[in-house]
């Protein structure tokens, strides 16, 4: 289980992204569009860390909401 963070990106797309795995990043026409394609990317960021046998990093990340 990985925490994502979605936003409104600046061209109308959803950008969601893996905090815990650096880099992992990708977008969707539509939030559940763009929570699809993290699951993919996650998959396959773990499954390229293993394939090299590189540890893969725990999902550590602490959410907190600032409201400004």
């Amino acid at each position: 289980m990985r925490q994502v963070i979605i936003y409104a990106g600046e061209d109308g797309y959803w950008v969601a992204e893996c905090p815990s795995l650096p880099g992992c990043i990708s977008q969707g026409k539509t939030k559940e569009e763009a929570i699809t394609n993290i699951k993919e990317a996650i998959h396959g960021y773990i499954a390229a860390l293993e394939e090299d046998n590189l540890q893969v990093p725990e999902d550590h990340f602490d959410a907190l909401l600032v409201a400004v």
